[in-house]
């Protein structure tokens, strides 16, 4: 549980710095917006300079936040919420205090360079069960709903960013942002793969064992089938069960633990068609 708790923090500190990098030395450089509430925050910053009132980006995207970290407590619970806090903070804070540079005048390299590391900063604090807050929280709970990746949603939430880019600035900011959303997309979908299906052919001679060891650690259902070595002629168990991508690591724990000379074949799935236990549903099950 500690261990688990620095991580978050490194990561919410790691998520505030690349955020900043991405924001202050490529997008606002570029005329590239990025997505979600920092992009939000940028046209409100472009609005206020204007109207010659000086405001921060990183002090809009903590105000603007405001409402959704609320929203976000009542959907996503307490503790996921509260590193969600912190990480805008963490944003908020980093890019409020690093300079902005001009690291390169090409704008094509600014929206790729500011999509990636946002992207990265999302993907990961999606992995580790928290959000940077904003439009990430939204798209989190409608894909906790309907099973489709987090990048879609963030994709089609995000188009009216690019849309006011275009109105309210010009013609290639908005297609840069374009670019600059697709990249992060692609980064986060990357990165976060709790989505991804995948289904495990294990071959065992210690089936009993490993069952339990599975029932113990997952909670997924498997079948069992009778197997023989085409080799060795010796009789075996295969189990097969479906998994998230992000449940692997417990799955091969589970098999090692109890048969190191088990044999495991994984293979991506592209469609699961009954009943399949989400994040929630498992940590409820647990809890019972």
């Amino acid at each position: 549980m500690r261990y688990q708790m620095i991580t978050r923090f490194v990561i919410v500190i790691f998520t505030g710095i690349i955020s900043a990098i991405a924001v202050n030395d490529f997008l606002v450089p570029g005329d590239v917006f990025a997505a979600g509430v920092t992009g939000v925050a940028q046209l409100l910053e472009g609005l206020f300079s204007f109207l010659h009132i000086p405001m921060k980006t990183g002090i809009l995207i903590f105000l603007i936040n405001i409402p959704i970290m609320i929203l976000g407590w009542v959907k996503l619970g307490k503790q996921n919420t509260i590193y969600s806090i912190l990480t805008v903070f963490s944003v908020s804070f980093f890019t409020t205090i690093i300079p902005q540079t001009t690291i390169t005048d090409n704008q094509l390299m600014n929206s790729l360079m500011g999509g990636v590391l946002l992207g990265m900063a999302v993907g990961l604090c999606l992995k580790f069960g928290f959000t940077t807050g904003g439009l990430d929280i939204v798209s989190l709970v409608l894909s906790k709903t309907t099973g489709k990746t987090v990048g879609s949603f963030m994709m089609l939430i995000n188009m009216l960013i690019v849309i006011f880019a275009g109105i309210f600035y010009n013609l290639a900011s908005a297609l840069y942002t374009i670019i600059c959303i697709f990249a992060m997309t692609q980064v986060i979908d990357l990165i976060h793969t709790s989505h991804q299906k995948l289904t495990a052919f294990i071959t065992t001679s210690k089936a009993e064992e490993v069952k339990q060891s599975i029932l113990k650690d997952l909670v997924r259902g498997f079948t069992l089938m009778p197997s023989v070595g085409g080799y060795s002629g010796q009789d075996t168990m295969t189990i097969m069960i479906v998994i998230s991508r992000y449940e692997l690591y417990d799955l091969e724990q589970a098999v090692y633990t109890v048969d190191e000379n088990a044999f495991v074949n994984i293979v991506p799935t592209q469609t699961v068609l009954g009943r399949f236990y989400n994040e929630d549903e498992q940590k409820a099950i647990k809890r019972k």
